[in-house]
């Protein structure tokens, strides 16, 4: 059973340069402006805790790039070069309750060395020589804009039937959408959802429901893990909201999964503290992004009981 985290400290990262934060709970709302730095927390938190070995760290730093830069990295005309992409994030620290890990790249005229810092230990490897090979973390799931890929989500549904809870997903979209009857995944790893006896492509249906499938599915795949999800409300209608935070807050708790995600939206933040209210569920906070006229940028993090209160007196929440 993984430890949740419970503060992070990230220098040199992005739009951060010495940024701290704590107080994180089970499930963790996060808000502010565009631009704030939602985004880049999650995944200094992601890259933390996914970083269990050198071969981990090395995969987590690159798939981050790699999920910033998909349209330019699609029509890229020459090959990937996975140093490169690696070698962006030199000087990076990022320590928390479960991880304290670094990374720098250095040219010494000679060889282009990495140091990697895990938990005090120190490794020195030749860019050349660094393995690329590491089996993937299952139970540790970041969903883009782009949502997952249909690989992916025949995979977290996989997890799914493991749990024999086909029937929960397919009451959950007859909610989303009435026409639906149920979901599964066809031979080539194809997610489709029937209707009247026919089977459609779930992107036939738009954005909101590939990414109600993609959190569905992926928390039973995170089980004693973390699952981070960007613009969580992203293609879902705000009359479904209290529906989506329900499910959140009953299976995180099940499955024993960390949850943080991003919104731009107030209903969503009310819908949130409301469903919140309703289970009795304490073990939730939301993280307001600021950025100080300096510069700098600041979390204020509100647990349960802050956030009722905000709600109450009707404080802005945004971040605005």
């Amino acid at each position: 059973m993984n430890e949740h985290l419970k503060n992070i400290e990230i220098k040199d990262f992005k739009c951060f340069k010495d940024f701290k934060a704590d107080g994180f709970k089970r499930v963790n709302l996060i808000g502010g402006k565009n631009n704030v730095g939602k985004t880049a927390f999650m995944e200094g938190c992601c890259i933390n805790v996914y970083s269990q070995s050198v071969a981990h760290f090395r995969a987590v730093l690159i798939h981050t790039k790699v999920a910033r830069e998909k349209i330019n990295l699609l029509f890229h005309e020459t090959v990937i070069d996975d140093n490169k992409l690696l070698e962006s994030f030199s000087n990076i620290f990022i320590k928390s309750n479960i991880n304290s890990v670094s990374f720098n790249a250095k040219d010494n005229g000679i060889e282009n060395i990495y140091t990697f810092e895990l938990n005090n230990e120190t490794f020195k490897i030749n860019a050349n020589l660094l393995s690329k090979n590491t089996k993937p973390m299952d139970n540790i799931r970041f969903i883009d804009n782009f949502g997952f890929s249909n690989k992916e989500i025949s995979k977290n549904y996989d997890a799914i039937k493991k749990r024999k809870k086909e029937n929960l997903l397919n009451d959950i979209l007859k909610e989303f959408d009435s026409r639906i009857n149920s979901f599964t995944v066809m031979s080539n790893n194809m997610p489709k959802c029937e209707i009247n006896d026919f089977f459609y492509e779930i992107t036939d249906f738009g954005d909101g429901l590939k990414h109600l499938i993609s959190i569905v599915t992926a928390l039973f795949r995170c089980e004693n893990g973390y699952l981070f999800i960007d613009e969580i409300d992203n293609g879902i209608h705000y009359t479904q909201l209290d529906r989506l935070w329900e499910i959140i807050l009953k299976t995180s708790k099940e499955q024993n999964v960390q949850v943080f995600a991003t919104t731009h939206s107030k209903e969503c933040i009310e819908s949130y503290a409301r469903v919140a209210k309703k289970l009795e569920d304490e073990d939730i906070c939301y993280i307001k992004m600021t950025r100080l006229e300096d510069g700098s940028i600041k979390a204020g993090v509100r647990d349960y009981k802050l956030l009722e209160n905000s709600m109450e007196q009707n404080h802005e929440v945004r971040g605005w």
